[in-house]
C-alpha cells in the first residue's frame, strides 16, 4: 500500500534542509503494508473513481486521507443534522455542522502542522519528468513497476473520450498532452495498439486526424527534439545568448517574469547545444507512429511555426513570427559555426548553466516549480551525467509525486503553506478554541517554522533574485520563492494568534520577523497601487507581444493580481492595529494605493476576475475582504455595491453558486453547466456577501446558501468533491484538494457569527 510521510529526508546525503524538512511530503510504497480490508477500500475507491470520471474529473484525494483517519483512529461522534424544506436555521443545527467539519479536518492535519493536499490539475506536470528519466537511464529507478502502474491508472482516467488529452482534466483534448501521454503510455511498455481500452490507439488516431505530430505546439516541439523524436531545425530557436543581454535593454532576462524566466533558461541551454537523447528502437518507431508523412521527408523549416488550433490560447502575432525567422535564418547560422560558436556560443552555455546551478541550490533543488524541475534536472544530467547535482535533483522528485484514487501525478511543488494559512483562518473563525487548541498550536508552530529567514545567497540581483526575507512560499521554506499574497495571509495568522494566550497556541512571532513580511509586501507593490505576486511588476506590458507559448496569456512579465492585493490589504490593516508606529507612513500608503487599484480594476457587472481560483466569485471575494478591511461597506462604496448586485444576481435557485473554469480563459461569467452549484465557490460567495454586510440587510440569501452547505454534509463531516476550483495563467485549471474542507468550514464559521440564528436553548 501507499503511505504518506511527512518531514523525512535527513538520513539521504543528497538531501538538504533549512529547516529539517518541515513541511516536506512524500509519498513510499510498501508491498507489505495493509489488511484485506484497508486494501479493499482503497481500491473501491479507485473504482468509484474510474466509474465517475466523467461526472466529476478531480480525485477527491481519498488514500493519505483514509491513513491519516486510520491512524488517528477518527470517529465522528456529532451526528449529522438536515434542514429541512421550510425549516428555519438554528444556531443549534448550524454549530453541529461546523463543529463536524471542524473535527472531521483537524483529523486531516498532519505531525508537523500543515494540511497535506493534491495541487495539480495540468496533464503536461508529469510526462516531462517520464521522458527525462527514459533519456538519463533512470526511468525504472525513478518510477519501478507499481509507480508505473499508477502512472498510467491516472492517464488512463483522464483520457478523453475523444481518444485525446486536455491541457488539465477538465480541459478539451490537445496535441500537446495527447502525443505527450501517449509517449509515456510507449515508455511504459505499452504497445502502439495497448493500453486499457484502446487507448495508445485512441490516442494515436486522435493525434493523426489532427496533423500529426508536427502540429504540437513550441514546448512539445523542443521536448520532442531533445528526444529524439523531432529535429532541432523544426523548433524555434532558444539562443542561450540571451543570458548575455546588458541589462538596460527591454527584453533582458531580469525583466521577465520568473517562472517564463527558469522555463527558458534550462530550454536554452539544450538548445544551444542541440540535445538529443539515445536513438532506441522506440524513440524509431515513434517517428514511425506519430506524422501523418515518412520522417525523413518532413520538411522541418515549414514545421516550426505550424500548432493544432486546438492547442492555440495566444495565438502568435506576425511581429512574434519575425522574431523566430530571423534569429532561424540570419542569427542561429552565425552563432553555430566557427569563430562564434567558440567565442560566444560557448561562453553563453557557461553563464545558462551557472544560473540553472544558482537556482537549484537555493531552492534546495526543488526549483521553482514542477515545469522547471524536469529541465533543469536534464540540463545537469547533460552537463555531468554523473555529477552531484544531477544526484541532488533525483533526490527531490519525491517532493512531486503525488498518489490519489486516480492514480499518480505530479505536485505544482505542493501547497502546504498556502492551505495551511487559509485552514487557519477558518478554524479560528470557528470559535472553538477550547476544542481544536492543539490543532491551532500545530498549525501556528508550522506557519512559524515556514518562513524563509533569508534572502537568496550571495549576489541574488546579479542572478536576477528579488529578496525573499521575511517571506512565506506556496509550500515549504525550502523552495525559498516569496509570494505575496501567501505572505500576506500567512502573516495575518501570526498576527492573529499574537492576540490569542500563548500556553494555547503557542509562542508569538518576534516583532522582527512580522517586519520583515511586511517589508517583503512593500517590495512587490507597484506605481499603479497592486501587488505582483513573485518579484516586483516593472517591465513594459508590450513585451506580451513576444510570448512564446500558445496556450498561456500574460507569462512574459510580472503583473498585479486582485487576490494578492487584496490579501495584503487585510493584512497590513492588522498589522497597522497592533504596530501602529512601525513605517505608519509607508503602511499608510501602502493601503490606500492598493484599495485605488483594487476599486480601478473592478469589471463593469461588479466583479472581480480572479488569477487564481474560478474565477469572477474568487476575485469577488478577495476584493471585498481588501475593501471591507478599510471600512468600505454598501452604504459608503459604489464598488460594494456593484460587487454584492454581481453576488444576488448568479446566486442559483438551489441556494449556491457555481461558475464554470471557461470564465477564466474567456475573462466572461460562465455559469456551470445544468445550473448546478460548487460548495466551495458557494462560500466564497458567502463570505463575500457577509464581508460586505449581506447579514444585517437581508439575511434570505446567506440562510439559503447555508442550508446548501449544510445537507451536502457528509457522514464523517466531510464535504463531496465536486468541480476543480483552481485556475493559473487564464487557462490551466488546478486542483486545490483541501478546498472542498477548508472554505465551507470558513463559511459556515463567519455565517453563525454574523447572522442572527434563533436558538432552542432560549
Amino acid at each position: 500500500m501507499w503511505r504518506l510521510k511527512i518531514g523525512e529526508g535527513r538520513d539521504d546525503p543528497y538531501l538538504f534542509s533549512t529547516n529539517n524538512f518541515v513541511g516536506r511530503q512524500t509519498w513510499e510504497f510498501d508491498p507489505e503494508a495493509g489488511t484485506p480490508e484497508e486494501r479493499a477500500e482503497v481500491e473501491e475507491a479507485r473504482q468509484n473513481f474510474t466509474k465517475n470520471r466523467r461526472q466529476v474529473r478531480a480525485n477527491a484525494d481519498l488514500l493519505w486521507r483514509m491513513q491519516f483517519l486510520r491512524e488517528k483512529n477518527f470517529k465522528q461522534t456529532i451526528p449529522p443534522v438536515k434542514i429541512e424544506e421550510g425549516e428555519e436555521i438554528t444556531y443549534e443545527k448550524t454549530t453541529s455542522a461546523l463543529r463536524r467539519a471542524a473535527h472531521f479536518f483537524e483529523a486531516l492535519q498532519s505531525s508537523d502542522g500543515h494540511w497535506p493536499a493534491e495541487n495539480a490539475g495540468p496533464l503536461y506536470f508529469l510526462p516531462p519528468f517520464v521522458l527525462c528519466l527514459y533519456i538519463t537511464g533512470h526511468l525504472n529507478t525513478v518510477f519501478p513497476a507499481e509507480y508505473q502502474k499508477e502512472i498510467l491508472r491516472y492517464m488512463y482516467n483522464h483520457q478523453n473520450e475523444d481518444g485525446g488529452w486536455g491541457f488539465h482534466i477538465e480541459g478539451h483534448s490537445i496535441m500537446f498532452c495527447t502525443v505527450l501521454s501517449y509517449i509515456c503510455m510507449r515508455m511504459f511498455g505499452e504497445g502502439p495498439d495497448g493500453g486499457q481500452d484502446n487507448a495508445c490507439a485512441r490516442a494515436r488516431k486522435w493525434i493523426l486526424d489532427h496533423g500529426g505530430v508536427t502540429h504540437i505546439p513550441s514546448w512539445g516541439k523542443t521536448w520532442l527534439s531533445i528526444l529524439g523524436v523531432f529535429e532541432w531545425s523544426g523548433s524555434n530557436p532558444m539562443p542561450p545568448e540571451f543570458w548575455l543581454l546588458p541589462s538596460f535593454l527591454p527584453m533582458h532576462p531580469a525583466k521577465m517574469w520568473i517562472y517564463c524566466r527558469l522555463v527558458y533558461m534550462p530550454f536554452s541551454y539544450l538548445y544551444g547545444k542541440r540535445f538529443v537523447g539515445p536513438i532506441t528502437p522506440l524513440i524509431l518507431q515513434l517517428r514511425e507512429e506519430l506524422y501523418t508523412q515518412p520522417y525523413n521527408e518532413v520538411n522541418w523549416t515549414k514545421v516550426r511555426h505550424l500548432c493544432a488550433k486546438e492547442d492555440i490560447y495566444f495565438p502568435h502575432p506576425w511581429v512574434q513570427d519575425l522574431l523566430w525567422d530571423s534569429l532561424y535564418i540570419l542569427t542561429e547560422p552565425l552563432l553555430t559555426r566557427w569563430p562564434l560558436n567558440k567565442l560566444v556560443r560557448e561562453k553563453a552555455l557557461q553563464v545558462t548553466m551557472k544560473h540553472i546551478h544558482y537556482e537549484d541550490e537555493i531552492s534546495r533543488y526543488i526549483t521553482v516549480g514542477v515545469v522547471e524541475k524536469s529541465i533543469c534536472m536534464l540540463a545537469c544530467w547533460v552537463e555531468d551525467p554523473n555529477g552531484d547535482c544531477f544526484k541532488k535533483h533525483l533526490a527531490r522528485m519525491k517532493d512531486f509525486i503525488w498518489v490519489a484514487e486516480d492514480g499518480i501525478t505530479m505536485n505544482s511543488f505542493g501547497s502546504q503553506l498556502w492551505d495551511t494559512s487559509l485552514a487557519i483562518q477558518a478554524f479560528l473563525a470557528t470559535d472553538l478554541t477550547n476544542e481544536i487548541g492543539p490543532t491551532l498550536a500545530r498549525g501556528h508552530d508550522f506557519i512559524k517554522k515556514s518562513q524563509v529567514r533569508d534572502n537568496p545567497s550571495g549576489h541574488f540581483k546579479g542572478m536576477h533574485r528579488h529578496i525573499s526575507k521575511g517571506s512565506w512560499t506556496f509550500s515549504d521554506q525550502d523552495h525559498g520563492l516569496q509570494v505575496s499574497d501567501c505572505t500576506a495571509e500567512a502573516l495575518k495568522c501570526c498576527l492573529l494568534f499574537s492576540m490569542m494566550p500563548p500556553e494555547v497556541v503557542g509562542d508569538k512571532m518576534e516583532p522582527e520577523r512580522l517586519f520583515d513580511a511586511v517589508n517583503i509586501l512593500f517590495s512587490l507593490q507597484s506605481k499603479n497601487g497592486g501587488l505582483a505576486a513573485w518579484e516586483p511588476a516593472g517591465a513594459a506590458d508590450w513585451l506580451e507581444v513576444l510570448n512564446p507559448t500558445e496556450f498561456f496569456e500574460g507569462i512574459v512579465v510580472e503583473h498585479e493580481y486582485v487576490e494578492c492585493t487584496a490579501s495584503t490589504v487585510q493584512a497590513l490593516v492588522l498589522f497597522k492595529k497592533l504596530y501602529p508606529g512601525h513605517r505608519k507612513k509607508e503602511v499608510e500608503n501602502c493601503i490606500t494605493n492598493a484599495v485605488r487599484y483594487i476599486e480601478s480594476i473592478q469589471m463593469f457587472d461588479g466583479s472581480w476576475y480572479g488569477n487564481w481560483g474560478i474565477c469572477f466569485i474568487y476575485g469577488t471575494w478577495f476584493a471585498l475582504g481588501g475593501l471591507a478591511a478599510v471600512g468600505k461597506t454598501y452604504n459608503n462604496s459604489l464598488a460594494m455595491q456593484k460587487a454584492i448586485d454581481f453576488l444576488l444576481r448568479t446566486q442559483k435557485d438551489d441556494g449556491g453558486w457555481g461558475e464554470s473554469y471557461l470564465s477564466c480563459p474567456t475573462k466572461e461569467y460562465v455559469p456551470l453547466e445544468g445550473n448546478r452549484s460548487t460548495l466551495v465557490q458557494t462560500a466564497w460567495a458567502m463570505m463575500g456577501l457577509i464581508l460586505a454586510g449581506q447579514a444585517e440587510r437581508d439575511p434570505t440569501p446567506l440562510d439559503r446558501a447555508a442550508k446548501l452547505i449544510i445537507n451536502s454534509q457528509m457522514e464523517d463531516g466531510d464535504f463531496p468533491q465536486q468541480d476543480t476550483t483552481g485556475v493559473y495563467l487564464k487557462n490551466c485549471m488546478l486542483h486545490y484538494a483541501a478546498y472542498r474542507n477548508i472554505f465551507p468550514l470558513w463559511a459556515l464559521a463567519e455565517y453563525r457569527k454574523c447572522v442572527q440564528l434563533p436558538s432552542k436553548s432560549i
